[in-house]
């Protein structure tokens, strides 16, 4: 009985202290996007830049001049658009502490050994979706914009672009590029465990790449094929590097 209340009371500890993880996370985030919140104008220059061609991407590959209008249809639209921004603005903010809180709270019960691939995976798991997130803004998204802004069945049919639809399209093709590019982590943590090899990519490399260019044709909503090939073309050469990856897991392991 003194066993089991023992074991019932470490239960109710460790919850106690997730519970706090929790709440700190939630409150750490949450103030950080009341400050984003309130830095408005850098906030949506960022977020609108790739609207126009002064943007930097654009300037490098020489686009022709162009620029984007959106417009607003709703009345609470641009209020709610700002909050939803600023809360994942405030999210990517935050995220370096966020890891640290649920880091902080599993590495008790790790072994040091477990721990020391444990600050790996997180460290690269980060690393990983912050690039796939700045390849979206600097270079998929842009594209995807000016095509789909541009693109016309007729001179007589103007765009009219939401300003909704502009920042959906560019805080979901962020998280999805992010998520992809956690590929390699992913596949070495398969390849740690046995569940695949090397060799088994190499041989499925043709059917991996029918997958790539689904995923990036869902990626990417135009029938651009430029646009097709440079969503693509990373996710590839992540695949590629995930055999790397697992071909060296498999040798030291």
């Amino acid at each position: 009985m003194t066993e089991a209340g023992g074991k019932l009371g470490t239960f109710w500890e460790h919850l106690d202290e997730l519970r706090a993880s929790l709440i700190r996370i939630v409150l750490v985030t949450a103030l950080l996007a009341v400050v984003v919140f309130a830095l408005k104008e850098p906030l949506f220059q960022i977020v609108l830049a790739p609207r126009s061609s002064d943007f930097l991407t654009y300037r490098l590959l020489g686009v022709d001049p162009f620029s984007l209008h959106l417009m607003n249809t709703g009345l609470t639209e641009q209020f709610m658009i700002h909050m939803r921004t600023a809360m994942y603005a405030g999210v990517l903010v935050a995220s370096p502490y966020i890891l640290y809180e649920l880091f902080r709270f599993v590495s008790p019960g790790l072994y040091a050994s477990e721990l020391r691939y444990a600050v790996w995976i997180v460290g690269a798991a980060y690393l990983m979706f912050l690039f796939g997130t700045l390849l979206n803004y600097f270079l998929i998204f842009p594209l995807t914009v000016r095509f789909l802004g541009t693109y016309q069945v007729s001179a007589d049919v103007a765009n009219m672009l939401t300003l909704q639809s502009y920042v959906d399209t560019l805080i979901g093709m962020s998280f999805v590029m992010g998520v992809v590019f956690e590929l390699p982590v992913v596949c070495w943590l398969m390849g740690r465990m046995g569940l695949i090899t090397a060799s088994f990519m190499s041989n499925y490399r043709r059917h991996a790449l029918v997958a790539i260019l689904i995923v990036s044709a869902i990626i990417t909503p135009t029938t651009d094929a430029f646009t097709l090939f440079v969503v693509a073309l990373p996710i590839w050469l992540l695949y590629e590097l995930s055999i790397l990856i697992v071909r060296l897991t498999t040798v030291r392991h």
